[in-house]
């Protein structure tokens, strides 16, 4: 009897909350440092990018409308599936040149991180909130907003830790987002849409292009339906890129992979001043 042949996994882009190959039909081969092939996976296109700015922007109204407890409750969820997936994770990370104990510590970080955000969504705004003092008999308060549909060119390094510390602060507030993933470690980004599909977040809230970073961030920064990029991911640019986004006024940020504070959820909100005439 013949030997039983490992049945391969596909990689696709995640777009609206399903898994679409590129419209391009491209893809990339994905290399070990023998040169050995560990898988194809699907090179995003302008077209997939589109796409996905359109299910992104469908999805944020609704999602932001949700209460800061219920985004909580969500994105917890997406911890619990991603500590029952360690072991993918790891493999994932490892078979990219992650050494495993490594891989495994870093796996481990970036559950906690998410669990950490999740935390926040409930109690952010009243870090970020305040009552100003004001001249006057009027009440006058500021409280930070979604910025809206988020672009977020995830770091490469560290791959799944990266990843999970730009893209969860997005997401507290009501941001939904576009990620761009390099061709160096894709197969986490994978994954973790695997994850986001099956915990209750609501398709379009994150969208997952894999393929050419370089080739798809001018459009990311031109599109006019995008309020705000994370350029973190993105360390070495060219003034001609950035001035994509200077044409149409959109906020550029730039963090660290490996960062962790409520201000950085910050970073992806807008503050609203509301005055209030105070009642005799």
């Amino acid at each position: 009897m013949a030997a039983r042949l490992d049945v391969q996994k596909t990689y696709k882009l995640f777009i609206g909350g399903a898994f679409p190959r590129s419209e391009s039909g491209r893809t990339f081969a994905l290399l070990a440092r023998n040169g050995s092939l560990i898988a194809n996976v699907a090179q995003a296109s302008r077209k997939d990018l589109r796409d996905a700015v359109v299910a992104a922007r469908s999805a944020q109204p609704g999602w932001a409308a949700r209460t800061a407890y219920n985004r909580g409750q969500i994105l917890y969820r997406v911890a619990e599936v991603m500590e029952s997936r360690r072991g993918e994770f790891a493999e994932d990370l490892n078979r990219c040149g992650v050494p495993i104990a490594s891989a495994r510590k870093e796996v481990e970080r970036a559950i906690d991180r998410w669990v950490w955000y999740a935390g926040w969504c409930d109690k952010f705004h009243h870090l970020a909130g305040t009552v100003n003092s004001v001249a006057g008999p009027y009440f006058n308060f500021t409280m930070p907003e979604p910025t809206g549909v988020v672009g977020i060119v995830a770091p490469e390094s560290p791959g799944l830790l990266g990843l999970v510390s730009r893209l969860a602060p997005a997401l507290v507030s009501g941001n939904t987002a576009v990620v761009l993933t390099g061709e160096a470690s894709p197969l986490t980004a994978v994954s973790l849409a695997e994850v986001v599909a099956t915990s209750d977040v609501p398709g379009g809230v994150v969208n997952i292009l894999t393929g050419a970073t370089k080739e798809m961030l001018p459009w990311l920064l031109g599109h006019r339906d995008v309020n705000a990029v994370d350029l973190t991911g993105a360390p070495n640019l060219e003034a001609a890129t950035v001035a994509e986004a200077a044409e149409n006024v959109k906020r550029l940020i730039r963090g660290e992979p490996d960062d962790q504070s409520p201000y950085v959820i910050a970073d992806f909100c807008e503050m609203k001043t509301v005055w209030h005439p105070v009642g005799r």
